[in-house]
Parts: structure tokens; sequence; C-alpha cells
């Protein structure tokens, strides 16, 4: 794989760490909840770069949840996805190749629905902002 950066916040760049040296995402949590790790595009950069993400999995597909801890603004990595949609996500020890697209009604809501069973902070996160948090869904390429 092409040369791969690591995110600038401490806390995920040790997540990453951990994954990488380890070989899989079991043990590593947020608030006691799994996480999965993706492997996208740089919207500007090109470059591949890590993000660990909350593990939000239906069938096969997985969600992803463009909250930032509430914010106002999205994640740098929501602007990734939308530009370059073909993922590579870490469950496990499983890696597999995904296609992002961003959801929207009913299709929105039934997953807004799962990712909060798995990740209760999201709808906490959601009543803190304006914006209607973006979500992902990763369907196998």
């Amino acid at each position: 794989m092409a040369d791969v950066e690591l995110s600038p916040t401490d806390w995920v760049q040790n997540q990453t760490k951990t994954i990488l040296e380890t070989g899989t995402t079991d043990g590593v949590l947020v608030t006691g909840r799994p996480i999965v790790l993706l492997t996208v595009r740089g919207a500007k950069s090109g470059k591949l770069r890590y993000t660990p993400v909350m593990r939000v999995e239906h069938d096969g597909s997985y969600a992803v949840v463009a909250s930032k801890g509430g914010a106002p603004e999205h994640p740098t990595w929501y602007f990734n996805i939308k530009a370059h949609p073909e993922i590579r996500l870490q469950d496990g020890t499983e890696t597999k190749d995904y296609v992002a697209r961003e959801v929207d009604g009913d299709e929105r809501a039934e997953w807004w629905e799962r990712a909060v069973a798995a990740f209760p902070n999201y709808a906490e996160y959601q009543q803190n902002t304006d914006r209607l948090i973006p979500l992902f869904v990763l369907d196998p390429k």
C-alpha cells in the first residue's frame, strides 16, 4: 500500500498504532465500544490516511458517522470520503474494500438507529450541533 499518514491527534494516532502493531482492531475500544479502521485517500493531498471509527455493521455493510463529537463542522475525513469513496476497512483481522455512499431519508434513519445502538453518544452529538450529522454506508466492493 502507498504511503499512509497517521492522524495528528494523539489518541487517534495511538489507537491506529495499536491496530497496526497487533494486526487487529479487536480490543481497541472507545468508551468500551469496538472500532474499525478505515483507510481513505485525502481529498487534497491524495495521500492515504488511517481513520479509526466506531463499529456499526449490518449484513456485511458498515455505517460511518461523521459526528466529530457534535462539533459545528464535519470532520476532515468526511471530505476525503466524498472525494474518494473507495475505502479499505479493517474489522478485527479482516480487511476488505468498500464503496461509501452518503445516505438520507428512511435509509439514513434506519442506519442512524443502528449507529446509536452501537455508540449511544451519537444521539447526544446530534443534539449538540445544528448540522445534520452525515452518515455513509460502506458496501462491499
